[in-house]
Order: structure tokens, then sequence, then C-alpha cells
């Protein structure tokens, strides 16, 4: 009897502390310059110096370095009007301080333009330009610009546009649709149409703080977005499609969202950002992203990005800056974003890359194993697909086992050496809810059913021990 008890004592000490420290299930996760001065001439064949108001009427100019309409003080509207610009200008003032353009706004003026037609035919020749502390509100408006040189609508030196469901078509090169350039300013659109047909023709040329909402942007022939220095462009709602099919004079690769640094003194040197959400970006000839000579942010939320033929972004030196430090230093926030391509990273290039609210990013990083640095931060809620071997400095993942991380028959390295991570295949679901709670789960039946054994055991001793205990009373009984 004692010798029993010993052994149950025995099983009891060795059960105990499985029963006590049971891991328990782990639970699903959580899901530019401001500019007012110039020594540029200013002339108009109609002239509002004064507030003013029109309906109805054409104005027009067929005489080089000279604006259609030219609004010097005042704050005044011209409505149903039909304005036309003619006459070539090869000075830069056009394009500085749009001594060429068809309706040009500064010196404190204000203009409110709605349900116009405006068209140029000049080089030179931008449609619709605010400088300095000029400001204009355009609303539901038709704009065409023929020759090159002759962006749609335009801020410098500072000035204010806001424009509303306008359709903007430019046919020359060095044309953009939205466009800004020296001293930069102010630019938002909601809504509208902007096409682009020339080389060297973005939907988006930004030496400013441009914000689009809610519209769609066309470059048949050239990048869909550019900006220079430290200058901004934010895209909401946006469907922007780049074709992108002629190389000008000053492009080297193929692509749509291009953030560079010229150092030609027309834009801020500094950080660019561009921003993009619940909008669709296409790509159809080169790499959606290119960053070169510039420190830029970019955040990416909730888009559809489409790439039919080139790397997600490419961070490299090219023709501009000082070469061996003219590389570009990127910081890539994806926010509930899906991402597919590759990310090349130059030796003078760097990458800080962090993922989070569910994006899923499927690639290759650095594959060439080049970069001069390159930081990855994923939240647990994230997915990173390998699509070929990837090499980073750092890496800070919120989930520890790496099982967000699918291999796909490739190799992670940190800092030069292989981690392991998931060697499953991604069914695109959470990679923890997946695999980890699935892991986990295995693990879990099989020390549940171990310590249930251990127990049908202890109750088959005792019950073995108390019919011994009968038998031996009963026996003592009778005897």
């Amino acid at each position: 009897m004692k010798k029993i008890l010993g052994y149950l004592i025995a099983i009891t000490i060795l059960v105990a502390p499985l029963v006590c420290y049971a891991e328990q299930p782990s639970e699903p996760p959580t899901g530019g310059n401001s500019g007012g001065s110039t020594t540029a001439t200013y002339s108009g064949a109609t002239t509002f110096a004064t507030s003013d108001s029109q309906e109805s009427k054409t104005y027009s100019s067929s005489t080089g370095g000279q604006n259609a309409l030219l609004v010097s003080g005042g704050t005044s509207s011209i409505t149903s009007c039909t304005i036309d610009k003619l006459g070539d200008s090869s000075d830069e003032n056009a394009d500085f301080y749009g001594t060429n353009a068809a309706i040009l706004v500064y010196n404190n003026g204000t203009l409110n333009i709605n349900g116009c037609t405006i068209t140029t035919n000049a080089g030179h020749a931008n449609a619709v330009f605010a400088y300095g502390t000029g400001t204009i509100n355009i609303n539901d408006t038709t704009i065409t610009t023929k020759s090159n040189n002759s962006g749609g609508i335009m801020v410098t030196g500072g000035g204010t546009l806001t424009a509303t469901n306008l359709t903007v078509t430019t046919d020359g090169n060095s044309s953009a649709s939205i466009r800004s350039d020296r001293g930069g300013g102010t630019l938002t659109v909601y809504k509208g149409t902007y096409t682009t047909n020339g080389t060297g023709s973005p939907a988006i040329y930004s030496t400013a703080a441009i914000t689009v909402n809610d519209a769609t942007l066309t470059a048949t022939k050239s990048e869909g977005v550019v900006i220079e220095g430290g200058n901004s462009v934010k895209l909401n709602n946006v469907n922007l499609t780049d074709s992108n099919t002629t190389l000008n004079g000053n492009s080297e690769t193929y692509k749509n969202i291009f953030i560079y640094q010229s150092m030609s003194g027309d834009a801020t040197e500094g950080s660019a950002e561009f921003d993009a959400t619940n909008s669709n970006i296409t790509t159809n000839n080169g790499d959606t992203i290119f960053v070169t000579n510039t420190t830029c942010t970019i955040n990416l939320n909730s888009n559809t990005i489409t790439n039919n033929t080139g790397d997600f972004l490419r961070i490299q030196s090219g023709k501009w800056g000082n070469s061996g430090s003219n590389g570009g230093n990127v910081t890539l926030n994806l926010a509930n974003q899906t991402a597919v391509g590759d990310i090349v990273v130059d030796n003078v290039s760097t990458l800080a890359m962090s993922m989070s609210a569910g994006s899923v990013y499927e690639g290759a990083i650095d594959n060439a194993n080049q970069a001069k640095k390159v930081t990855l931060s994923l939240d647990s809620d994230t997915v990173f697909v390998l699509s070929n071997d990837s090499y980073v400095d750092t890496l800070t993942n919120g989930t520890t086992d790496n099982s967000n991380i699918y291999l796909n028959g490739h190799k992670l390295y940190v800092n030069g050496s292989e981690v392991s991570a998931n060697t499953g295949v991604y069914n695109g679901q959470s990679s923890l809810t997946s695999t980890t709670t699935k892991t986990t789960s295995t693990n879990n039946n099989a020390l549940y059913i171990g310590i249930a054994i251990a127990i049908l055991v202890i109750i088959l001793l005792i019950v073995f021990i108390i019919k011994m205990a009968k038998k031996k009373k009963n026996t003592t009984k009778w005897t």
C-alpha cells in the first residue's frame, strides 16, 4: 500500500507542473519657397487692377510676352468666358513669372473663374497662372494647351490656386497639366480630368505643395508625377495612369512617380513627400517609383498599385548631384497596403521601410546586396513574401518567430546572417492566423493528450487502491 501511494505521489509531482504551465492557445492577431518680388515686366491685353465681374466675354492676345487677361489687384470673377492666347515667348520669365500665360494673377489679386474655356497655342504659354500673392479659384472649366512648355494650371513664387472639376489637356512637350516652377506655392485640385500627351509632360510637376482629390490623371508619354526638391504631392482617391512611352533629354529610365533634386535652383532643397491614399496607381512602362539625389518620405495607404513591367521602388544615383553622394534616402511607410515588385537600392542609397495595418509586400529587397543601408520594420499583422533572396541591415518584427515572413524558397539575410522564417505557402491570410496559430494548436493538443493520459492513470490507481483497501478490510473481517 505504501509503495503504491509513493508511485501515486511521484506521478502527481511530474504531472502537476504540466497542468500549471501548459501553454494557452495564442489569440488571433489584431488585426516651395515663397516669392513675391520680381523684375519681370507685365502686360495684359485686358487688365483688372481693381475688383470686377464679367460674364460671357472673350479675352485674347496674340502678342508674345502679353497675357490675355492680367489681374493685378482686387477680387474679380469671370463666368462663361472664352480666353485665347497666341504669341510665342522664349523668355524664362514666362515660366517663372507667367508673363506669357493666358491668365495671370499676382500682386494680391484674386480671380474666380467659373465655366470658362481657355486655350493656348504658343510656346511657353501656360493657361492659368498664380504668382506670388496672387490667388485663383477656378471651377467647371475646360483648358487646352497645344504647344511646348505650356502647362495647364500653374503656381510659382508662392501663388495659390484651387481648381474644381476641370478638364485639362496639354499636347506639347514639357507641359504638365498640373504644374509649378521656381518659388512653388499651394495648388489644390478637386475632381476633374487631367491628360498630357507630350514628352516630358507629367500629369503633375511639383516644386510646390500640391494636393489632388478625386481626380483622374493620365500621362501618355511621360511620368505620371514628378516631385523636385523639398516639395510634395498628395493624392486622395485619385486614378493615376502612366504609359511613359518616350524618354526626353532629362529622363534616364521609365517610371511613373519620380522624386529627385535637379540642383538647378528652381526647387528648394530638402525632404520631399509623396502620399497616396485610396488611389489607383497604374504603371504601364517602367518602375512605379524612382528616387535619386534627394531625401524623401513615401506614405502609401489603401491604394491599388498595378505595375505591368518594372520594379515597385528603385533608389539609386543618376545624372543629378555629385557622384558618390547622389543616391536616394527613402522612408517608405505602408499602411493597409499591398505592394508587389522588387525594391532596388544601390550602394549610395538607403531605405527605411515600415509596414503596418495588415500590409502585404511581395518582392525582393536589395537582392543585389549592395545598399548602403536598409532597415525593415513589420507589425505583427503584416506579411512579407520573398520573390528572391533579400538583404536588410536590421529587422524589427512584431512576430518574434518571423512566421509573417514567407521565404518562398528564398533566403532572408539580416546584417549578413541568414534568419529563419516561414517555409510554408502564403495563402492570402494573416500568417499568424494560418501558420502560427495552427502550430501552437498542434503543440497544445499533444500536451493536453499527455495530461489527459496522466490524469486517467491517476484515477485508475486511486480506484485500484480503494479496491485493495476494501479487499484487505473484508479479508480481516472474515478471518
